[in-house]
C-alpha cells in the first residue's frame, strides 16, 4: 500500500508498472490521474498550491486506503498525492488499484478518490485575475462520499 506525499510529478505508467510487477494474480489495474484545471468556478486558474499537514495527512490516505481493503478484495492500492505550486495541465494526484476482477478495482478506486475530494487534509489555493482565493469541497463532492455511506465533515459549496 505505497502512499506518497511529494512536490515532485509521477509517471503514470512506472508507478502502474511498479504497482503490478510480480504479481500474475492480478487482472485489473484501474487508475485515475487527477490534473489542475485552467478555470474553475467561472475564474481563470493560473496556479493551485497544495498544503498538508505532514503526518496528519499520509495517516488520513492509509485509513482510507485500509477501508478500501475492507470493502473490496483488491491486491494493492497506490496513492500519490502532489503538494506546493502547480499549473494547469500538471498532475496532481494518482490513485491505482490493483484486484483479480475490474468491478471491485473500479470500485476501491473511486470510494478512495471520493474521500480524497472532500475529508483528506489537503487546502487549495487557486490563482486568479482576482486575486488567490482557498477552494472549498462542493456539495456534489459530499454527495459522492455520501453513497458510500461516509458523512463528509464538510459543509461544501454549490456546484
Amino acid at each position: 500500500m505505497p502512499i506518497r506525499v511529494q512536490t515532485q510529478d509521477f509517471d503514470l505508467g512506472a508507478e502502474v508498472a511498479a504497482l503490478r510487477a510480480g504479481q500474475p494474480q492480478v487482472g485489473a489495474v484501474v487508475a485515475f490521474v487527477g490534473t489542475v484545471r485552467d478555470m474553475n468556478e467561472g475564474a481563470g486558474v493560473s496556479e493551485m498550491e497544495l498544503e498538508h499537514y505532514p503526518g496528519m495527512t499520509e495517516k488520513a490516505l492509509e485509513d482510507i486506503v485500509a477501508q478500501a481493503r475492507a470493502r473490496w478484495n483488491i491486491f494493492d492500492a497506490l496513492v500519490i498525492h502532489r503538494v506546493g505550486p502547480l499549473r494547469p495541465l500538471d498532475q496532481i494526484v494518482l490513485v491505482a488499484v490493483t484486484s483479480a476482477h475490474r468491478g471491485e478495482a473500479f470500485d476501491a478506486c473511486e470510494f478512495i478518490m471520493d474521500y480524497l475530494k472532500t475529508e483528506a487534509p489537503f487546502w487549495k489555493k487557486e490563482q486568479t485575475p482576482h486575486g488567490a482565493r482557498w477552494v472549498d469541497a462542493r456539495v456534489t463532492d459530499d454527495q459522492a462520499l455520501a453513497k458510500w455511506g461516509i458523512r463528509s465533515s464538510n459543509t461544501g459549496t454549490p456546484e
